[in-house]
């Protein structure tokens, strides 16, 4: 049995122009331990798909499908149910510590609840746990600014704090959104160690959400590329990077810098911009900035898969 398994995961909203489709039947497993990046532009319904896994969406969103968690629907679990859930087995770094952090509470009273309550360590024990993690993620003299407020600390530190936070019970699920964005690239390769450790020594399953493939090789083995709400490719780091076979993944690829590239090469974009989410065009959603697109491509092409695991939502047969 996976560890967590995600079925046919929609999540709508309601708005005054009419209804957002953010994630559109969505399909992916994870079992213990593994590591999952899932990559795509902003907009194209990464973080929309774990708020939703997280009981955490907007007032106006709505979801359907299944996200079974040790034989669990999450989707199905009443607010109290998920709370038993969340923090303990199931933690997530948020992508913006301004309104993740409580600007009204200290960090040490931050952190050493979420320690008592859901692992029972006695206060002296638990602020111990907290100060070691803080150091973890290198904030200086963390048992001084343990007692300090969110607003005292740098916008690098408070993400350090929430990456602490996130690690504080050892979940069996991580998912990260965007958890190095503000931080300086020493920084994220201390973050991504921290986390490989806690993999390592827990058996924790991480989930990375995240728009730069180059942050994803080192730590992460499998990769699900999203294209406006839906699942264009997946497949494993080396078949995504050696092998892509959507060109919406070859676009990724090629937007970020590389030292072994030419230097009139250069950065590519990709042309265009996403599709309307409220409106999403027939058969191919990325044609109409797809620089191989064809006759084919508009109908709506099925998501194949080799005989390797590798599957792409493409009607191309050789590789992007």
């Amino acid at each position: 049995m996976h560890l967590l398994d995600i079925k046919d995961l929609n999540v709508g909203f309601d708005t005054p122009d009419g209804k957002v489709h953010a994630v559109n039947n969505l399909n992916f497993s994870l079992n213990a331990g593994d590591a999952l990046a899932i990559v795509g532009e902003s907009g194209s319904g990464k973080t929309q798909t774990v708020m939703a896994i997280m009981g955490l969406l907007a007032e106006n969103g709505h979801h359907s499908g299944q996200a079974v968690f040790k034989g669990k629907d999450l989707l199905q679990m009443s607010t109290s149910e998920l709370n038993k859930h969340r923090g303990r087995e199931i933690a997530m770094i948020f992508q913006d510590p301004m309104t993740s952090l409580n600007p009204y509470l200290r960090i040490e009273k931050q952190m050493i609840e979420v320690v008592m309550h859901h692992q029972g360590l006695h206060k002296a024990k638990a602020w111990s746990h907290a100060v070691a993690l803080l150091r973890a993620v290198r904030i200086p003299d963390p048992e001084r600014c343990i007692r300090q407020y969110p607003h005292e600390f740098s916008g690098g530190m408070q993400q350090r704090v929430l990456v602490a936070m996130g690690l504080l019970c050892e979940p069996d699920l991580l998912i990260a959104d965007e958890p190095t964005t503000a931080l300086d690239v020493t920084v994220q390769a201390q973050i991504s160690r921290l986390m490989s450790a806690l993999r390592k020594k827990s058996n924790t399953a991480i989930i990375l959400i995240t728009h730069d493939l180059g942050v994803v090789a080192g730590l992460y083995e499998r990769v699900l590329v999203i294209y406006a709400g839906e699942a264009v490719e997946s497949g494993s780091v080396e078949q995504i990077y050696y092998n892509p076979r959507h060109p919406y993944t070859q676009g990724l690829l090629d937007s970020v810098p590389r030292l072994d590239q030419p230097e009139d090469k250069g950065m590519q974009a990709i042309p265009g911009n996403p599709p309307n989410l409220l409106l999403l065009p027939e058969g191919c959603k990325f044609r109409d900035r797809c620089p191989k697109a064809y006759a084919a491509c508009k109908e709506k092409p099925p998501m194949q898969a080799d005989e390797e695991g590798h599957a792409y939502r493409c009607f191309l047969d050789e590789p992007a």
